[in-house]
């Protein structure tokens, strides 16, 4: 029996994705759950529609964090820190601390967002990524400096 899946299921497929299963399995557990439904015309049609209604979101969603990444790019944030004799900073520059430079500019962010390649732990300039959408990630230049 063909299904079309309404959930993601992880050993199944996709939301809209149209898989094979035992009738049993469909009429006993996908269908009374709302997981699945038959794979009739009719709903395929309605799946199909749903999924063009939710493409053209997600490129909606697509091309703003597109045009907030190029906003991003220009940004340039500093945090003061406090350094010993070598300028050896005395720990290392938190998330918590971008964000709050962020936050001056302008950017208001959540930590999970941020993309942070190698710990900040000196002075210097480094590139931070901050995840707009699973696609599009934008970076800004954090200048690390002494108090």
């Amino acid at each position: 029996m063909e299904v079309i899946v309404c959930q993601d299921i992880a050993t199944l497929g996709k939301t809209g994705d149209v898989v094979k299963v035992k009738a049993g399995y469909a009429r006993n557990y996908l269908i009374p759950r709302q997981l699945a439904v038959a794979a009739t015309k009719d709903n395929l049609k309605k799946i199909a529609a749903r999924k063009a209604k939710e493409q053209a979101a997600d490129d909606a969603r697509r091309s703003e964090a597109a045009g907030i990444a190029e906003k991003l790019a220009k940004v340039s944030c500093t945090v003061l820190v406090e350094v010993n004799e070598q300028d050896k900073l005395y720990g290392s520059v938190t998330e918590n601390d971008i964000l709050r430079a962020l936050e001056t500019e302008g950017f208001k962010y959540e930590r999970k967002d941020l993309v942070i390649e190698k710990t900040v732990d000196e002075l210097g300039i480094f590139e931070i990524g901050v995840r707009l959408h699973p696609e599009v990630t934008g970076k800004f230049r954090l200048w690390v400096t002494k108090k």
